[in-house]
Formats: C-alpha cells, sequence, structure tokens
C-alpha cells in the first residue's frame, strides 16, 4: 500500500507564504519518514468564493481528495492569536470522523514567537476533533524564517520533527498503515 501526503492551507492570500512553509514541512515529512508520494495540495484560497455558496460542490470534493491522504499538513497563519475564519469554514464541511486514519500536523506561522503556542492550543483540537492522529506537538514557523528558500526551511523542520521526536511517531504510525 502507497502513503500519500496531502497539504489544506487556510490562508485567505492565495499562493501565500503559509502555502510555502506547508509545502516544506510536507517535503519534510517526506525526508524524515521516506517513501511517501505528493498527493493533494488544497489553498483554501482559492475556494474562498466557494465555502458559502449554496450547492457549491468544490469544498466538499476538496475534503474527500484530503481524507484520501495519510498524512495531511494543515497550516494557517496566526489571525487573532488562533487560526483563519477560512480555514475553520472550510474545516466546518468535514463530516465528523472524516480525518480517521490519518496523520495530521499542525503548522502555523506569525510574526511572533508569542504565537507559538497556538498551533496546540487552536489548531491541534480541531484535527483530534475530525478523527486524526497527531503524533507530537504542532509546527510553529516565525515569518522571519521564511526567506523563500524551501530546501533550507525543508532541512530546519526535518531537523525539528526529529527532535521532538515527532519523526519517530510518525514512522511507527505509517509502518502501521502501510502492513493493513
Amino acid at each position: 500500500m502507497s502513503i500519500t501526503s496531502g497539504v489544506l492551507v487556510g490562508n485567505p492570500r492565495p499562493a501565500s507564504r503559509t502555502l510555502g512553509a506547508a509545502l516544506a514541512l510536507r517535503d519534510a515529512v517526506q525526508r524524515v519518514v521516506g517513501g511517501i508520494e505528493t498527493g493533494p495540495v488544497v489553498d483554501a484560497a482559492e475556494l474562498a468564493q466557494q465555502v458559502f455558496a449554496p450547492g457549491a460542490t468544490e469544498v466538499k470534493a476538496a475534503l474527500t481528495a484530503l481524507t484520501a491522504t495519510n498524512v495531511l499538513v494543515v497550516a494557517s497563519p496566526t489571525y487573532k492569536a488562533t487560526y483563519t475564519g477560512l480555514l475553520k469554514a472550510v474545516l466546518d464541511q468535514a463530516p465528523g470522523g472524516a480525518l480517521t486514519g490519518i496523520v495530521a500536523l499542525p503548522l502555523m506561522v506569525a510574526a511572533a514567537d508569542k504565537h507559538a503556542l497556538a498551533v496546540d492550543l487552536h489548531l491541534r483540537p480541531v484535527l483530534v476533533e475530525l478523527g486524526a492522529t497527531v503524533p507530537g506537538p504542532g509546527v510553529f514557523v516565525n515569518e522571519a524564517r521564511l526567506t523563500g528558500d524551501h530546501e533550507l526551511l525543508t532541512g530546519e523542520l526535518a531537523a525539528e520533527l526529529e527532535s521532538t521526536g515527532v519523526a519517530t511517531t510518525l514512522r511507527a504510525l505509517l509502518a502501521l498503515t502501510a502492513k493493513v
């Protein structure tokens, strides 16, 4: 069985630095685990017009694609000390238990380190509520680290996954997934 990664970004700006950070975290996961295929990337900014449109199916289709992955990076900039309303509106359309069987990695980006706790206080609980397994502390990225050097950030995030023990837990969880 192949293992696939996905990315969901809740920044209201399309092609944001948050998206870049999320892709770096996805690549860091692939680096520390190995053998993971790249799956869907959903930039919620591209769906913003559809989030509250009656009868729109784009958000549900995006969520369906993401729920077919094994590893899901869910990222948001920090707005008012929590994740964005856009990300909340997208996740609200996921049925209960939609992320069951998925290993989720919450990621938040902010301009100040004082917001570092938001990822575990706010984003992690909503992912767990939807059934995801979160293998360790969420990932916080200070905007100062977003220099545009994807490889540098990927390496830093891979080292962080290793040092926090998340990489070890991820490998164990995904080994179980591969046996199913």
